[in-house]
């Protein structure tokens, strides 16, 4: 029997072994998607405890705390710190199986060095030595990072942002790149009227352009876009159910626009017509910069409409869509590449039903110009674990090339979640080296060592331009 989580965790055999340990393991990381805060990086903070560290903001945590039946003053609300830790440690040892019992235990021992497992007897230890220890410097944020071997890392942040934070860190001379990402999905959300113009005001005050018009809009916008370029930007990324692609002219999204303005609300052609506007205007905009666009498919968000009144977004009450996803994304991609102005394109899939979907349309539009162009992204939110990797591995392997893939991201709001990249690795090399030792690849460990580098670290560097 293995102990739990030692050395050759995920690796089932000496040539996985071999790959993860020297391959792998060494290559620096690019966190080329995270939510992280970029203010805490700029004033390079101490976290005052691990609560703070661990589950603000976490929402993958409380819905695990709140089916283990941990009442909601211990996941948002105002419990005190280690009272809600406590309650954490009480749901761990009901993880097992899920990710979350994995992803833990690794943090623990990556940046503490507890390999202690969590549980209601060992909370008030395991909190009180990792507490302290973020309470150094060697644990303020930026050490957190360069802990973890990170080289560049993008956060993601609305047109209207002012990115003084990333100019703070640059203006510091952090040795880690951080760098915005364009997020513009409230500019183009008409579903509630009265914020959509609440949002054309704060982009007024951020641009110095009045807005009257459709024109005035797309320049506001386009001036937030170029000024993201300046501050290094080289990504944008849209949330969204699906991709929209429907028929509109250029007169009936100025129509829209106006009957906007007035306060009116749209009708769900109009709405669908207006987003569709948007989204070709900010891919053409990306591929005039030479930009990677990313879109993240498929989440159905705030489910629960009680809690969502009650706690807002972004807290836990979202689940995998079954939305239609091929017609629209072949019409929208097609109609950039028509014009020769589809930029390279991430595709991040949530329901493992539309995997295949992703793997194949991606190979629709690699044209030949770019290694990769068209990325199928890797295993995304609910699917970030094992099962959900693999199959996105597979998916991709079987439909594409792999050995062309530009690897993992965090996702994340935690700075202790980037032991999620060696999870991935070892996941990879577990593949290979399984394959390898079924004699169905060859026992080429310079080539295949190679190409593993290259799925960690080098092919994101070379597609991203770093």
């Amino acid at each position: 029997m293995k102990n739990f989580l030692d050395e050759h965790f995920l690796l089932n055999n000496k040539t996985a072994q071999l790959l993860y340990h020297d391959f792998a393991s060494q290559m620096p990381v690019i966190d080329y998607h995270n939510h992280l805060p970029p203010q805490q990086v700029a004033g390079d903070i101490n976290f005052e405890n691990l609560t703070q560290a661990w589950l603000y903001g976490d929402h993958y945590k409380w819905r695990a705390m709140r089916t283990n039946g941990i009442h909601e003053g211990y996941c948002t609300g105002n419990k005190p710190d280690q009272e809600k830790f406590e309650q954490w440690a009480a749901t761990v040892p009901y993880t097992l199986r899920n990710p979350l019992y994995h992803w833990t235990h690794l943090e623990l021992q990556r940046y503490f060095n507890i390999d202690a497992i969590l549980s209601p007897q060992t909370a008030g230890e395991i909190y009180e030595e990792a507490s302290a220890k973020l309470r150094t410097k060697e644990f303020s944020v930026r050490n957190l990072l360069r802990r973890m071997k990170v080289e560049t890392l993008c956060t993601t942040d609305d047109p209207v942002d002012t990115l003084e934070h990333h100019q703070q860190v640059k203006n510091d001379g952090f040795e880690i790149k951080m760098l915005p990402t364009f997020r513009p999905d409230k500019a183009m959300n008409v579903d509630d009227v009265p914020a959509f113009n609440d949002y054309i005001t704060s982009l007024e005050a951020v641009s110095g352009i009045s807005v009257s018009s459709y024109s005035d809009y797309l320049s506001a916008l386009k001036k937030r876009h170029d000024f993201f370029a300046a501050m290094g930007c080289v990504v944008s990324d849209h949330g969204l159910e699906m991709i929209y692609a429907a028929e509109y002219t250029d007169a009936g999204i100025k129509n829209i626009f106006e009957k906007l303005r007035t306060g009116k609300s749209l009708s769900l052609d109009e709405n669908l017509e207006f987003r569709s506007a948007m989204l070709i205007e900010f891919a053409r905009w990306d591929h005039e910069k030479n930009w990677v666009q990313q879109f993240h498919l498929g989440a159905m968000r705030n489910n629960n409409h009680r809690m969502m009144q009650s706690l807002g977004a972004d807290t836990g009450w979202d689940s995998i869509g079954d939305f239609s996803q091929g017609k629209a994304l072949a019409k929208f991609l097609s109609k950039l590449d028509s014009t020769d102005q589809l930029a390279k394109t991430i595709l991040y899939n949530l329901n493992p039903a539309d995997n295949e979907l992703m793997a194949t349309m991606a190979g629709n539009f690699n044209d030949g110009s770019v290694a990769g162009k068209i990325q199928f992204g890797s295993g995304w939110w609910f699917l970030d674990q094992k099962d959900g990797m693999v199959k996105q591995l597979n998916a991709l392997s079987n439909m594409g090339l792999i050995s062309r893939f530009i690897g993992m991201l965090t996702d994340s709001r935690s700075f202790l979640s980037y032991p999620r990249h060696e999870y991935f690795r070892r996941i990879l090399c577990n593949l290979f080296g399984e394959e390898i030792e079924n004699g169905e690849l060859p026992n080429d460990i310079a080539w295949t060592g190679k190409m593993v580098q290259d799925i960690c670290y080098h092919n994101a560097k070379n597609y991203f331009g770093w």
